[in-house]
Protein backbone atom coordinates (compact mmCIF):
# COMPACT_ATOMS: atom_id res chain seq x y z
CA UNK A 1 0.00 0.00 0.00
CA UNK A 2 1.68 3.62 -1.04
CA UNK A 3 2.48 6.00 1.55
CA UNK A 4 0.33 8.82 2.11
CA UNK A 5 2.04 12.03 1.74
CA UNK A 6 1.04 14.78 4.71
CA UNK A 7 -0.85 17.73 3.13
CA UNK A 8 0.90 20.63 3.62
CA UNK A 9 0.10 24.39 3.30
CA UNK A 10 -0.91 26.13 0.14
CA UNK A 11 2.04 27.72 -1.86
CA UNK A 12 1.92 31.27 -1.14
CA UNK A 13 0.22 31.15 1.94
CA UNK A 14 2.00 30.72 6.16
CA UNK A 15 0.83 29.65 9.45
CA UNK A 16 1.11 32.55 12.02
CA UNK A 17 2.57 29.86 15.17
CA UNK A 18 1.69 30.91 18.88
CA UNK A 19 5.75 32.07 19.29
CA UNK A 20 5.00 34.74 16.32
CA UNK A 21 1.72 36.52 17.78
CA UNK A 22 2.85 38.19 20.33
CA UNK A 23 4.64 40.80 17.84
CA UNK A 24 1.65 40.51 15.41
CA UNK A 25 -0.43 41.51 18.59
CA UNK A 26 1.65 44.29 19.38
CA UNK A 27 0.70 45.63 15.97
CA UNK A 28 -2.80 44.65 15.80
CA UNK A 29 -3.45 46.51 18.97
CA UNK A 30 -1.29 49.67 18.18
CA UNK A 31 -3.35 49.99 15.18
CA UNK A 32 -6.63 49.76 16.98
CA UNK A 33 -5.01 52.22 19.50
CA UNK A 34 -3.85 54.70 16.87
CA UNK A 35 -7.26 54.61 14.95
CA UNK A 36 -9.31 55.02 17.96
CA UNK A 37 -7.30 58.11 19.26
CA UNK A 38 -8.11 59.86 15.84
CA UNK A 39 -11.95 58.95 16.12
CA UNK A 40 -12.52 56.21 14.22
CA UNK A 41 -15.04 52.99 14.02
CA UNK A 42 -13.86 49.70 13.35
CA UNK A 43 -16.00 47.62 10.84
CA UNK A 44 -15.62 44.07 8.99
CA UNK A 45 -16.09 43.22 5.32
CA UNK A 46 -16.51 40.31 3.98
CA UNK A 47 -13.61 38.53 2.33
CA UNK A 48 -15.48 37.27 -0.48
CA UNK A 49 -16.93 40.53 -2.97
CA UNK A 50 -18.71 40.57 -6.49
CA UNK A 51 -15.74 40.34 -9.13
CA UNK A 52 -17.70 43.67 -10.49
CA UNK A 53 -17.04 45.59 -7.34
CA UNK A 54 -13.14 45.02 -7.52
CA UNK A 55 -12.93 45.68 -11.33
CA UNK A 56 -14.67 48.83 -11.22
CA UNK A 57 -13.29 49.73 -7.95
CA UNK A 58 -9.58 49.16 -8.34
CA UNK A 59 -9.38 49.46 -12.26
CA UNK A 60 -9.34 46.87 -15.28
CA UNK A 61 -6.14 47.41 -16.06
CA UNK A 62 -4.11 47.14 -12.97
CA UNK A 63 -2.13 44.05 -12.07
CA UNK A 64 -4.35 43.13 -9.21
CA UNK A 65 -7.40 42.57 -12.28
CA UNK A 66 -5.34 41.43 -14.66
CA UNK A 67 -2.98 39.11 -13.07
CA UNK A 68 -3.20 38.62 -9.07
CA UNK A 69 -7.30 38.10 -9.12
CA UNK A 70 -8.41 35.25 -7.08
CA UNK A 71 -11.72 34.60 -9.10
CA UNK A 72 -14.34 31.89 -7.37
CA UNK A 73 -16.07 29.23 -9.74
CA UNK A 74 -19.99 30.35 -9.26
CA UNK A 75 -22.08 26.97 -8.98
CA UNK A 76 -24.20 25.33 -11.07
CA UNK A 77 -27.36 27.16 -9.41
CA UNK A 78 -26.14 30.65 -9.74
CA UNK A 79 -24.44 33.39 -11.99
CA UNK A 80 -22.83 35.57 -9.36
CA UNK A 81 -19.45 36.01 -10.03
CA UNK A 82 -17.55 36.48 -6.74
CA UNK A 83 -13.80 36.67 -6.26
CA UNK A 84 -11.18 37.21 -2.82
CA UNK A 85 -11.06 40.83 -1.84
CA UNK A 86 -7.47 42.31 -2.86
CA UNK A 87 -7.65 45.11 -0.84
CA UNK A 88 -10.00 46.66 1.28
CA UNK A 89 -11.29 50.36 0.08
CA UNK A 90 -13.45 49.28 -2.31
CA UNK A 91 -15.09 47.08 -0.12
CA UNK A 92 -15.58 50.09 2.84
CA UNK A 93 -17.16 52.19 0.18
CA UNK A 94 -19.54 49.93 -0.94
CA UNK A 95 -20.31 49.12 3.10
CA UNK A 96 -20.76 52.81 3.46
CA UNK A 97 -23.31 53.21 1.24
CA UNK A 98 -24.88 49.53 2.09
CA UNK A 99 -24.92 50.01 5.45
CA UNK A 100 -26.61 53.66 5.34
CA UNK A 101 -23.63 55.54 6.95
CA UNK A 102 -23.93 57.85 4.14
CA UNK A 103 -26.83 58.88 6.00
CA UNK A 104 -24.80 59.40 9.62
CA UNK A 105 -23.33 62.88 10.49
CA UNK A 106 -20.18 62.84 8.30
CA UNK A 107 -17.46 62.33 7.45
CA UNK A 108 -17.60 58.47 8.80
CA UNK A 109 -13.98 57.83 10.05
CA UNK A 110 -13.58 53.71 9.54
CA UNK A 111 -11.08 50.87 9.72
CA UNK A 112 -10.80 47.39 9.47
CA UNK A 113 -8.16 44.96 10.38
CA UNK A 114 -8.49 41.97 7.79
CA UNK A 115 -6.74 39.12 5.42
CA UNK A 116 -5.94 40.29 1.76
CA UNK A 117 -5.47 38.01 -1.19
CA UNK A 118 -3.41 38.34 -4.65
CA UNK A 119 -2.21 35.61 -6.99
CA UNK A 120 1.34 37.27 -7.15
CA UNK A 121 4.40 35.28 -7.05
CA UNK A 122 5.42 34.63 -3.87
CA UNK A 123 8.64 35.88 -2.04
CA UNK A 124 9.96 37.79 0.40
CA UNK A 125 6.85 39.16 2.53
CA UNK A 126 4.88 39.02 -0.49
CA UNK A 127 2.53 36.25 0.09
CA UNK A 128 -0.67 35.20 -1.46
CA UNK A 129 -2.77 35.79 1.88
CA UNK A 130 -1.63 38.62 3.43
CA UNK A 131 -3.01 41.07 6.04
CA UNK A 132 -3.91 44.45 6.04
CA UNK A 133 -4.40 47.31 8.83
CA UNK A 134 -6.78 49.88 6.55
CA UNK A 135 -8.41 53.26 7.23
CA UNK A 136 -10.83 55.63 5.70
CA UNK A 137 -12.40 58.62 5.59
CA UNK A 138 -15.70 59.12 3.63
CA UNK A 139 -17.82 61.97 2.76
CA UNK A 140 -15.81 65.09 2.91
CA UNK A 141 -13.37 66.30 0.13
CA UNK A 142 -11.44 68.78 2.65
CA UNK A 143 -7.74 68.20 2.30
CA UNK A 144 -7.00 68.08 6.25
CA UNK A 145 -8.35 64.85 6.44
CA UNK A 146 -5.50 63.77 4.14
CA UNK A 147 -3.28 64.93 6.31
CA UNK A 148 -4.77 63.35 9.34
CA UNK A 149 -4.42 60.44 7.49
CA UNK A 150 -0.85 60.55 7.17
CA UNK A 151 -0.60 61.74 10.68
CA UNK A 152 -2.56 59.16 12.07
CA UNK A 153 -0.52 56.44 10.47
CA UNK A 154 2.59 57.97 10.85
CA UNK A 155 2.00 57.72 14.44
CA UNK A 156 0.75 54.78 14.60
CA UNK A 157 4.10 53.24 12.96
CA UNK A 158 6.58 55.64 15.35
CA UNK A 159 4.73 54.08 18.09
CA UNK A 160 5.46 50.52 17.09
CA UNK A 161 9.12 51.67 17.41
CA UNK A 162 10.05 51.97 13.22
CA UNK A 163 12.75 54.44 13.22
CA UNK A 164 14.02 53.70 9.73
CA UNK A 165 10.92 54.87 7.44
CA UNK A 166 10.32 57.72 5.26
CA UNK A 167 7.10 58.94 3.72
CA UNK A 168 7.10 59.49 0.17
CA UNK A 169 4.33 62.26 -1.04
CA UNK A 170 2.61 63.46 -4.12
CA UNK A 171 -0.48 64.48 -5.89
CA UNK A 172 -1.67 62.94 -9.06
CA UNK A 173 -4.67 65.72 -9.62
CA UNK A 174 -8.27 65.16 -11.02
CA UNK A 175 -10.48 64.73 -14.20
CA UNK A 176 -10.11 68.60 -14.10
CA UNK A 177 -6.39 68.53 -14.90
CA UNK A 178 -4.94 64.69 -15.07
CA UNK A 179 -6.39 64.17 -19.59
CA UNK A 180 -4.29 67.17 -20.48
CA UNK A 181 -1.06 65.80 -18.48
CA UNK A 182 -1.70 62.52 -19.36
CA UNK A 183 -1.28 63.60 -23.04
CA UNK A 184 1.79 65.13 -22.22
CA UNK A 185 3.28 61.66 -20.71
CA UNK A 186 1.92 59.79 -23.49
CA UNK A 187 3.79 61.78 -26.12
CA UNK A 188 6.86 61.53 -24.16
CA UNK A 189 6.19 57.70 -23.85
CA UNK A 190 5.75 56.56 -27.58
CA UNK A 191 8.74 57.45 -28.69
CA UNK A 192 10.89 55.07 -26.20
CA UNK A 193 8.12 52.53 -26.73
CA UNK A 194 10.29 49.33 -28.11
CA UNK A 195 12.66 50.25 -24.85
CA UNK A 196 10.17 49.66 -22.25
CA UNK A 197 9.19 46.49 -20.70
CA UNK A 198 5.72 44.70 -22.36
CA UNK A 199 3.70 45.71 -19.87
CA UNK A 200 4.67 49.42 -20.04
CA UNK A 201 4.70 49.06 -24.19
CA UNK A 202 0.95 47.99 -23.75
CA UNK A 203 0.10 51.06 -20.88
CA UNK A 204 1.18 54.06 -23.14
CA UNK A 205 -2.17 54.10 -24.62
CA UNK A 206 -3.79 51.99 -22.11
CA UNK A 207 -3.20 53.88 -18.78
CA UNK A 208 0.05 55.77 -18.96
CA UNK A 209 -0.33 57.14 -14.96
CA UNK A 210 1.33 53.54 -14.33
CA UNK A 211 4.52 53.96 -16.31
CA UNK A 212 4.92 55.78 -13.48
CA UNK A 213 4.47 53.42 -10.99
CA UNK A 214 6.80 50.63 -13.05
CA UNK A 215 9.54 48.31 -11.10
CA UNK A 216 10.91 46.75 -14.00
CA UNK A 217 14.66 47.80 -14.38
CA UNK A 218 14.68 48.50 -17.82
CA UNK A 219 12.01 50.73 -17.73
CA UNK A 220 13.80 53.30 -14.32
CA UNK A 221 16.25 55.21 -16.56
CA UNK A 222 12.95 57.26 -18.24
CA UNK A 223 11.33 58.40 -15.44
CA UNK A 224 13.38 61.13 -14.47
CA UNK A 225 12.84 62.88 -18.24
CA UNK A 226 8.94 62.09 -17.86
CA UNK A 227 7.25 65.60 -17.35
CA UNK A 228 5.61 65.67 -13.94
CA UNK A 229 2.05 66.21 -12.95
CA UNK A 230 2.87 68.41 -9.81
CA UNK A 231 4.44 71.07 -12.84
CA UNK A 232 0.55 70.28 -14.35
CA UNK A 233 -2.29 70.31 -11.43
CA UNK A 234 -5.02 73.03 -12.25
CA UNK A 235 -5.26 75.80 -9.29
CA UNK A 236 -7.51 73.18 -6.94
CA UNK A 237 -5.60 70.72 -7.07
CA UNK A 238 -2.39 72.65 -6.22
CA UNK A 239 -4.57 74.45 -3.41
CA UNK A 240 -5.53 71.43 -2.04
CA UNK A 241 -2.05 69.62 -1.97
CA UNK A 242 -0.60 72.96 -0.37
CA UNK A 243 -2.91 72.61 2.17
CA UNK A 244 -1.68 68.97 2.62
CA UNK A 245 1.39 69.95 2.83
CA UNK A 246 0.83 72.62 5.21
CA UNK A 247 -0.92 70.77 7.48
CA UNK A 248 2.09 68.05 7.77
CA UNK A 249 4.70 70.67 8.46
CA UNK A 250 2.42 72.00 11.48
CA UNK A 251 1.99 68.91 12.91
CA UNK A 252 6.04 68.20 12.19
CA UNK A 253 5.23 65.28 9.95
CA UNK A 254 8.64 65.09 7.59
CA UNK A 255 7.99 63.75 4.04
CA UNK A 256 9.42 63.93 0.60
CA UNK A 257 8.24 64.98 -2.44
CA UNK A 258 8.42 62.50 -4.78
CA UNK A 259 7.37 63.59 -8.23
CA UNK A 260 6.95 59.90 -9.67
CA UNK A 261 4.47 58.44 -6.88
CA UNK A 262 1.14 57.30 -8.43
CA UNK A 263 0.61 54.10 -6.30
CA UNK A 264 -0.60 50.88 -8.19
CA UNK A 265 -4.50 51.25 -7.91
CA UNK A 266 -6.65 53.44 -10.34
CA UNK A 267 -9.18 54.89 -8.00
CA UNK A 268 -6.38 57.50 -6.56
CA UNK A 269 -6.65 61.37 -7.41
CA UNK A 270 -4.95 64.39 -5.61
CA UNK A 271 -2.92 63.53 -2.80
CA UNK A 272 -0.83 60.24 -2.88
CA UNK A 273 1.61 58.83 -0.27
CA UNK A 274 3.61 55.82 0.52
CA UNK A 275 6.07 54.70 3.82
CA UNK A 276 8.78 53.16 2.63
CA UNK A 277 11.87 50.96 4.97
CA UNK A 278 15.53 51.19 4.52
CA UNK A 279 15.22 47.19 4.97
CA UNK A 280 13.32 46.88 1.95
CA UNK A 281 15.54 47.07 -0.92
CA UNK A 282 14.45 47.17 -4.54
CA UNK A 283 10.69 47.03 -6.34
CA UNK A 284 9.00 45.87 -3.36
CA UNK A 285 9.75 48.64 -0.42
CA UNK A 286 6.39 50.03 0.64
CA UNK A 287 5.29 49.56 3.92
CA UNK A 288 1.92 50.76 2.92
CA UNK A 289 0.28 53.95 1.52
CA UNK A 290 -2.96 55.69 -0.09
CA UNK A 291 -4.44 58.49 -0.42
CA UNK A 292 -7.60 60.68 -1.80
CA UNK A 293 -10.25 58.96 -4.19
CA UNK A 294 -13.10 61.10 -5.32
CA UNK A 295 -14.14 59.59 -7.98
CA UNK A 296 -14.18 55.57 -6.46
CA UNK A 297 -18.01 55.92 -5.01
CA UNK A 298 -19.14 57.13 -8.56
CA UNK A 299 -17.43 54.70 -10.16
CA UNK A 300 -19.32 52.10 -8.46
CA UNK A 301 -22.52 53.52 -9.18
CA UNK A 302 -23.03 55.48 -5.83
CA UNK A 303 -23.59 59.26 -5.59
CA UNK A 304 -20.23 60.94 -5.87
CA UNK A 305 -18.84 60.89 -2.42
CA UNK A 306 -15.03 62.09 -1.90
CA UNK A 307 -12.93 59.91 0.92
CA UNK A 308 -9.03 59.07 1.59
CA UNK A 309 -7.88 56.09 3.12
CA UNK A 310 -4.39 54.53 4.52
CA UNK A 311 -3.52 50.56 4.08
CA UNK A 312 -0.78 48.72 5.44
CA UNK A 313 0.43 44.97 5.47
CA UNK A 314 1.18 43.83 8.91
CA UNK A 315 3.39 41.01 7.69
CA UNK A 316 5.72 43.36 6.50
CA UNK A 317 5.46 45.82 9.45
CA UNK A 318 6.27 42.62 12.13
CA UNK A 319 9.08 41.93 10.02
CA UNK A 320 10.19 44.89 10.26
CA UNK A 321 9.94 45.56 13.50
CA UNK A 322 12.24 42.63 14.34
CA UNK A 323 14.79 44.36 11.37
CA UNK A 324 15.30 47.27 13.62
CA UNK A 325 15.84 45.00 16.64
CA UNK A 326 12.16 45.47 18.33
CA UNK A 327 11.69 42.25 20.04
CA UNK A 328 8.65 40.82 21.07
CA UNK A 329 8.75 38.23 23.68
CA UNK A 330 5.90 36.28 23.50
CA UNK A 331 3.96 35.70 27.44
CA UNK A 332 3.34 32.62 28.64
CA UNK A 333 0.14 31.15 27.79
CA UNK A 334 -1.19 30.96 31.48
CA UNK A 335 0.05 32.71 34.91
CA UNK A 336 -0.39 29.68 36.71
CA UNK A 337 0.05 25.72 35.59
CA UNK A 338 -1.79 22.90 37.86
CA UNK A 339 0.39 20.15 38.22
CA UNK A 340 -1.62 17.24 39.65
CA UNK A 341 0.86 14.02 40.53
CA UNK A 342 -1.29 11.21 39.55
CA UNK A 343 -4.05 11.09 36.96
CA UNK A 344 -6.10 10.36 40.32
CA UNK A 345 -5.91 14.31 41.59
CA UNK A 346 -7.22 15.15 37.43
CA UNK A 347 -10.77 16.17 39.19
CA UNK A 348 -9.29 18.31 41.96
CA UNK A 349 -6.57 19.96 39.94
CA UNK A 350 -9.91 20.65 37.60
CA UNK A 351 -11.54 22.52 40.68
CA UNK A 352 -8.13 24.15 41.61
CA UNK A 353 -7.90 25.43 37.97
CA UNK A 354 -11.41 26.54 37.87
CA UNK A 355 -11.04 28.64 41.38
CA UNK A 356 -7.92 30.24 39.98
CA UNK A 357 -9.19 31.24 36.56
CA UNK A 358 -11.48 33.49 38.54
CA UNK A 359 -8.89 36.18 38.74
CA UNK A 360 -5.80 35.27 36.34
CA UNK A 361 -5.16 33.04 33.13
CA UNK A 362 -4.54 28.81 34.33
CA UNK A 363 -3.97 25.50 32.49
CA UNK A 364 -3.92 22.09 33.96
CA UNK A 365 -1.72 19.57 32.61
CA UNK A 366 -3.85 16.41 32.60
CA UNK A 367 -1.02 14.27 31.33
CA UNK A 368 0.46 11.21 32.94
CA UNK A 369 3.89 12.12 32.91
CA UNK A 370 5.71 11.64 36.19
CA UNK A 371 5.27 15.41 38.38
CA UNK A 372 9.16 15.58 37.66
CA UNK A 373 8.31 15.43 33.75
CA UNK A 374 5.43 17.87 34.35
CA UNK A 375 7.95 20.70 36.38
CA UNK A 376 10.44 20.15 33.24
CA UNK A 377 7.72 20.95 30.86
CA UNK A 378 6.43 23.95 33.30
CA UNK A 379 10.15 25.54 33.36
CA UNK A 380 9.86 25.22 29.35
CA UNK A 381 6.71 27.09 28.85
CA UNK A 382 8.00 30.08 31.05
CA UNK A 383 5.11 30.02 33.44
CA UNK A 384 5.72 31.65 36.30
CA UNK A 385 3.68 29.77 39.02
CA UNK A 386 2.65 26.26 39.22
CA UNK A 387 0.45 24.67 41.51
CA UNK A 388 1.02 21.52 42.73
CA UNK A 389 -1.35 18.75 43.87
CA UNK A 390 -0.30 15.34 45.30
CA UNK A 391 -2.59 13.00 46.90
CA UNK A 392 -2.53 14.28 50.56
CA UNK A 393 -3.14 17.96 48.95
CA UNK A 394 -6.31 17.19 47.68
CA UNK A 395 -7.34 15.09 50.17
CA UNK A 396 -6.77 18.48 52.35
CA UNK A 397 -7.83 20.73 49.70
CA UNK A 398 -4.31 22.50 49.27
CA UNK A 399 -1.87 23.26 46.99
CA UNK A 400 1.97 23.83 46.43
CA UNK A 401 2.41 27.00 45.00
CA UNK A 402 5.89 27.39 43.61
CA UNK A 403 7.24 30.49 42.03
CA UNK A 404 9.13 29.24 38.77
CA UNK A 405 11.77 32.40 39.57
CA UNK A 406 12.53 32.24 42.64
CA UNK A 407 12.37 28.79 43.65
CA UNK A 408 10.03 29.89 46.57
CA UNK A 409 7.20 27.47 47.38
CA UNK A 410 3.98 28.33 50.23
CA UNK A 411 1.10 25.93 50.77
CA UNK A 412 -2.41 28.09 50.16
CA UNK A 413 -5.82 26.74 50.61
CA UNK A 414 -7.88 26.17 47.74
CA UNK A 415 -10.50 28.95 48.57
CA UNK A 416 -7.44 31.75 49.13
CA UNK A 417 -6.71 30.69 45.53
CA UNK A 418 -8.01 33.76 44.47
CA UNK A 419 -7.10 36.07 46.83
CA UNK A 420 -3.36 35.19 46.40
CA UNK A 421 -3.62 36.08 42.74
CA UNK A 422 -6.01 38.81 42.64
Amino acid sequence: MPSIQPIKAARGVRDILPKDRAAWAVVERGAVRAARRYGYQDLLVPIIEPLELIERGVGGDTDVVRKEMYRLEPHSDSSARLALRPEATASVVRAYFEGGLNQAPQPARLFTLGPMFRHDKPQYLRYRQFYQFDVEVIGDGAAPFDAEVIEMSKGWLTDLGLARISLELNSIGDQACRPAYLEKLTAYYRPLKDQLHYDCQRRIESNPLRLLDCKEEQCQPFKSGAPKITDNLCEACAAHFEEVRRHLDAGGIEYRLNPYLVRGLDYYTRTVFEYQHTALGGAQNALGGGGRYDGLAAELGYPATPGVGFAAGLDRIVAMLAEEGEEVVPAPPARVLVLPATPEQNLAAAQVGRLCRSVVACAVDYTSRSLKAKMRSAAKTGVPIVAILGEDEAARQVVQLRDMHSGEQAETSWDRLPEAFA
